[in-house]
C-alpha cells in the first residue's frame, strides 16, 4: 500500500469512526419501533408498507422508515430480499442479529440497547476528556450525583437499568448454568447472591438445582421492585456492611463496579459470610484480554470505558488484576472457567 493509499484508508476509517454513533442509533430506533417484533410475529419476509403500517402510529413516515432499513440492513441487522419476478417492492427479513432484538424472547438485548443509548448515559461521555485533564467521573459530572444515588433517585432510570440487567443476566447465566457443571454445586446447601438485583441469576440456579436454598441480597429500592421466585429470598442490606451467611456467595457483574479497595473490602465480608472448609465465591464477570481476538474481547475492552465513565473506581480486570484483589481478600486459590458468553467464571476459594 503506497503513502496516499494508506492516507486516503486512514481518513475513511476517521469517518467511521466519527459517525459510529449512527449505528447505535439506527439501532436503537428499530428496537423502539419493535421492526424485528413485527417481522418475526408476520412470519415471512414483509414489505416497507405492511412494515410501517403495524408501527405504533397514525401516521408513520415510510420515506424516514425506508432510509433506516437501508442502514440496518447494510450493516447486516435486517435482511433484504429482492424479488425475482419482476415485482417492485422489496422484502424485509431478520438475521442472526435481530433476533437479539425482540422484545418478549427469552434471549434479547433489546432493553440493554434501551438503556445504554438513553440520553442519560450518553451525557456523561461528553465529559470524558475533561476527566482525564481533571479528574473525575464523567456520570457525576453530568448529572451532579453517582450512579447509585441517581438510580435510588429516578426510578424511571431505575426501571431501565434493572430491566436491561434482567435481560443480560438471562443470556450469562444460560451459558453459566450449562458449562459450569453440577460438581460446581456440591456441598452447597446455600447461595447468596450479592448484589443480584432483582432475582434473576439466583432464580435459574435454583430452578436447575432446587436443593439450593437462594438469597438474593442487594440494596432496598432494588430489592423492592423484585418479583417473587420459587426457592428464592430476598434480603435488603450493604455488602459493605455485611453479607448474609451461605456456603457460597455468587457475584455477577458486581466487582467491575468497583476500585480495588472496595472490592478487598466486599470480598472480605465474602469470607466471613462462607463457611472454612466448603466454602467458596463464585465470580460472574469480564476478564479482559487486551491483545485478544475472540468475539467479545472488543466488547470487554468497551465496558472496561462504561465503568471508567460511569462509576467511581469501576474498571474490568485481567487475571492478574484479579488475583491481586482475590488475595488480598482471603481468597489466595482461584480457578478461572472460561465458557461462550461475554463473562467468565472466577471461582475462589479461602484456602
Amino acid at each position: 500500500m503506497d503513502v496516499h493509499e494508506e492516507l486516503l484508508r486512514g481518513q475513511a476509517e476517521v469517518w467511521q469512526f466519527m459517525f459510529a454513533f449512527t449505528y447505535s442509533m439506527a439501532l436503537k430506533s428499530a428496537v423502539e419501533l419493535r421492526l424485528a417484533d413485527i417481522m418475526h410475529s408476520h412470519g415471512c419476509p414483509i414489505t416497507l408498507s405492511q412494515l410501517a403500517s403495524r408501527i405504533d402510529s397514525s401516521c408513520p413516515d415510510i420515506s424516514h422508515l425506508a432510509r433506516i432499513m437501508r442502514m440496518l440492513v447494510y450493516k447486516g441487522i435486517f435482511a433484504a430480499h429482492h424479488p425475482s419476478d419482476g415485482g417492485d417492492e422489496t422484502l424485509y427479513g431478520t438475521t442472526h442479529i435481530s433476533k437479539w432484538l425482540l422484545h418478549d424472547s427469552e434471549l434479547s438485548l433489546a432493553p440493554m440497547i434501551l438503556v445504554q443509548n438513553n440520553q442519560w448515559l450518553l451525557a456523561p461521555w461528553h465529559y470524558l476528556s475533561q476527566c482525564v485533564k481533571k479528574g473525575g467521573i464523567p456520570f457525576r459530572k453530568a448529572h451532579g450525583s453517582t450512579f447509585w444515588d441517581f438510580a435510588s433517585q429516578n426510578p424511571q432510570f431505575n426501571n431501565l437499568f434493572n430491566e436491561a440487567m434482567a435481560c443480560t443476566t438471562k443470556i450469562t447465566m444460560k451459558a453459566f448454568v450449562s458449562h459450569y457443571k453440577v460438581d460446581g454445586f456440591n456441598n452447597i446447601r446455600s447461595m447468596v447472591d450479592v448484589g443480584g438485583g432483582t432475582g434473576t441469576a439466583l432464580a435459574e440456579i435454583v430452578k436447575s438445582y432446587p436443593h439450593i436454598k437462594g438469597i438474593n441480597f442487594d440494596l432496598q429500592h432494588v430489592i423492592a421492585t423484585a418479583p417473587t421466585h420459587e426457592g428464592v429470598s430476598h434480603v435488603g442490606g450493604d455488602m459493605f456492611d455485611a453479607i448474609p451467611n451461605a456456603d457460597a456467595v455468587f457475584m455477577k457483574w458486581i466487582l467491575h463496579d468497583w476500585g480495588d479497595e472496595a472490592c478487598i473490602k466486599i470480598l472480605k465480608n465474602c469470607r466471613k459470610a462462607i463457611p472454612e472448609k466448603i466454602g467458596k465465591v463464585i465470580i460472574v464477570d469480564i476478564v479482559l484480554q487486551p491483545d485478544g481476538s475472540g468475539l467479545f474481547d472488543e466488547t470487554r475492552l468497551v465496558f472496561d470505558l462504561l465503568m471508567m465513565v460511569d462509576l467511581s473506581g469501576g474498571k474490568e480486570r485481567t487475571e492478574l488484576e484479579w488475583k491481586k484483589i482475590l488475595e488480598n481478600g482471603g481468597f489466595p486459590r482461584y480457578r478461572i472457567i472460561k465458557i461462550p458468553a461475554l463473562l467468565w467464571i472466577v471461582e475462589a476459594y479461602p484456602e
